[in-house]
């Protein structure tokens, strides 16, 4: 299983930027940045860098890990404006570029914005044509799509990436996982082991009803994760906060970290995410991350 780490898009550009090469130096598998324009606690004064600028320049200033979105919200763009920018980004980084996708979710981005927020059927049928799209100026020399949301004729997109891996982050069993079975190169939710297991089998069946190999598709997924000592109640405090808001959350001895780790694989899952927010700044953060990689991730 590969590893990742996920910096806070609230960090400074310099400090997203010393994470990159942190992951890059030490054998990190990739990079990935969220799409949100702001917190969403109500806070609107903790500060939010833009997602695609972010990736651009750790394209630059990175050699060998992969970089990718988590995800791009759908209703934010419009898919051919992604589909050119991913292709670009593509081919800045060197192929190393992961188009990851989402269908959109934040309420209050949305609403301060004016940006519509339609009811979640539509919400996924408008995703479902995005990745048609997206798809189709990915791999065709013209696409046209005459959708319901999307309406393309003859469009060109050039130059074409040699293979521009498409993710979908998504855990809704219905719908949204029968669009990651025709779409996705790659899928991510949020989770721990338990959960990988039951969302990966009600996947294989959305494979199933359309002939898909379950296997082709790369799993990914992440917790908030930290090596605690007994005894630190800062760190307890910061555990049980996350797990009062439902998040998922591994936050504890090496030994207990390390256990539930490495019940990833056998869930099906092929890398495992770190989301830095909590990890704290400076060397404080570099020194949480050390502890993952030397005391559970090079163990697994």
């Amino acid at each position: 299983m590969d590893f990742s780490l996920w910096p806070s898009a609230t960090r400074t550009w310099q400090e997203v930027l010393d994470g990159a090469e942190y992951a890059e130096r030490t054998g990190w598998s990739a990079v990935w940045m969220a799409d949100h324009f702001m917190m969403n606690n109500g806070d609107f004064s903790i500060p939010m860098n833009e997602c695609f600028a972010l990736l651009a320049g750790l394209a630059v200033k990175t050699e060998r890990v992969r970089i990718g979105s988590m995800v791009l919200g759908n209703t934010y763009r419009h898919p051919a404006v992604v589909a050119n920018q991913a292709a670009t980004l593509d081919q800045m980084s060197g192929g190393r570029f992961v188009l990851g996708l989402g269908a959109g979710w934040q309420v209050n981005e949305h609403q301060v914005y004016g940006i519509e927020l339609p009811p979640v059927k539509e919400l996924l049928a408008r995703f479902e044509e995005a990745c048609q799209v997206i798809t189709g100026l990915l791999t065709q020399e013209r696409t046209t799509v005459d959708g319901k949301y999307y309406q393309l004729t003859e469009a060109p997109l050039e130059p074409k990436p040699a293979k521009l891996p498409i993710l979908i982050g998504a855990s809704g069993e219905k719908v949204a996982l029968g669009i990651v079975a025709r779409y996705a190169d790659e899928w991510n939710h949020w989770g721990l082991p338990e959960l990988a297991e039951h969302k990966g089998a009600v996947f294989r069946e959305h494979c199933e009803r359309i002939g898909r190999d379950p296997s082709t598709v790369r799993r990914s997924t992440q917790a908030m994760i930290e090596i605690i000592e007994p005894g630190d109640t800062e760190a307890e405090g910061r555990r049980d906060s996350l797990l009062a808001a439902g998040r998922p959350t591994i936050m504890g001895s090496a030994e207990y970290v390390l256990d539930v780790v490495s019940r990833y694989p056998a869930a099906g899952i092929d890398e495992f995410l770190v989301p830095d927010g909590s990890l704290g700044t400076g060397s404080q953060r570099f020194d949480h991350l050390e502890r993952l990689r030397t005391e559970v991730f090079e163990k697994i």
